[in-house]
């Protein structure tokens, strides 16, 4: 027998992007019910490095980046949870052998301000008397003090959590098999048969959600990458801000943070093959080797240490590298949120509480006309 439930608003896809507009939807009164085909943040927002970064987006993203940080400051109070936020800073740095880099991030810096963005930079002795174990090569830090990092296995669940807690409905090991629209309502069909109805349909279906925009006769030319991630053992805690290498060569664009039980967290460099199909990602060793390399040139003390597990995950990735987020240009009632290539994490609970406010209100104060579908057409 088919089960047939409506709702105001139907959301697939659960990772930080459907979990944090659900929970958004629910503060404008609007029922919400959200499918998900795993569980909730399994896939890219929990395999993420975690970085709560605004510094090295675009100018035009800094108003989403600054919307989130209400909600990553208040976690504790509007989830109802520790997600391990910290607000310890993130800095980027670039090394010695390129200037141009240097020169760039100090522009932007000075554009950054404009956005409510204060970056400190730092180099010579005033870099290293803040952060005496940083290596030789590293020549100009950029500081923004007010960001941080956060434990992203952690994150989408509490979304999903306190979402639930205001009443939307969350469905896990749902896979949907059929979207369409169906008069005035979207109609979603679910592999087991249950049916599922709304008005308004939000896809935040990362990595799979180019099936279902073609499916309503638009197209996008989605890819997905593996970030490869690694931890270490425990070491004493010293470090704070998380930190990120700017350069355009990718082997070098190696990231890390230590969390307070000691750990460094590494990321960035080389990616992983992905098979979305299968939902798996295969880890090349040689990537883990060449991240650690590069790691010492930025932290020359860590060599002895040893890595103790590594992991990866599904990301989705537009041609731009900038994310698809607003209304369908085709389909009356249609929303996305997907494509955040490798840069979502921070601003998912601002997609979140602007894509609600857009569905519930018709009008947002932020400007999404960068991110439309439609761009790439």
């Amino acid at each position: 027998m088919t089960t047939r439930a409506q709702s105001d608003v139907l959301i697939i896809g659960g990772g930080i992007m459907g979990c944090a507009s659900a929970f958004y939807l629910r503060r404008y009164g609007l029922s919400v019910t959200l499918l998900e085909s795993d569980l909730v943040g399994r896939q890219a927002s929990g395999t993420n490095f975690g970085n709560v970064r605004r510094q090295g987006r675009p100018l035009y993203q800094l108003a989403l980046a600054n919307r989130a940080m209400t909600t990553w400051r208040n976690a504790r109070e509007l989830l109802g949870t520790d997600i391990e936020y910290l607000e310890r800073g993130h800095m980027r740095i670039c090394y010695r052998d390129r200037p141009e880099t240097a020169e760039r991030m100090e522009a932007y810096a000075a554009n950054a301000a404009h956005h409510d963005l204060d970056l400190e930079l730092l180099s010579g002795n005033a870099l290293r008397d803040r952060f005496p174990w940083i290596g030789s090569e590293v020549m100009l830090g950029s500081l923004s003090s007010k960001c941080g990092h956060a434990n992203p296995r952690l994150v989408g669940p509490a979304l999903a959590r306190a979402a639930v807690r205001r009443g939307a409905i969350v469905h896990e090991n749902c896979n949907v098999a059929q979207a369409r629209k169906d008069g005035i309502d979207f109609r979603v069909v679910a592999d087991d048969g249950r049916e599922f109805r709304a008005p308004v349909l939000l896809v935040t279906a990362g990595a799979w959600a180019k099936a279902f925009v073609e499916g309503f006769g638009e197209s996008i030319a989605l890819t997905s990458r593996g970030p490869n991630m690694c931890v270490t053992e425990p070491l004493p805690y010293a470090i704070g801000p998380s930190i990120g290498v700017s350069t355009s060569d990718t082997l070098e664009s190696v990231y890390f943070r230590q969390v307070e039980r000691g750990n460094l967290v590494i990321g960035g460099s080389w990616q992983n093959r992905t098979y979305p199909d299968e939902r798996r990602v295969y880890i090349d060793p040689a990537h883990s080797i060449g991240q650690w390399q590069q790691l010492q040139r930025l932290i020359p003390a860590v060599a002895k240490l040893n890595i103790i597990r590594t992991w990866s995950g599904i990301e989705s990735y537009t041609p731009d590298e900038q994310p698809v987020l607003g209304p369908s240009s085709a389909v009356s009632g249609l929303y996305y949120a997907f494509g955040f290539s490798g840069a979502g994490f921070q601003i998912g609970p601002g997609v979140g509480e602007t894509i609600a406010e857009l569905i519930a209100t018709g009008t947002t104060d932020i400007d999404l006309s960068h991110y439309r579908l439609d761009r790439f057409h």
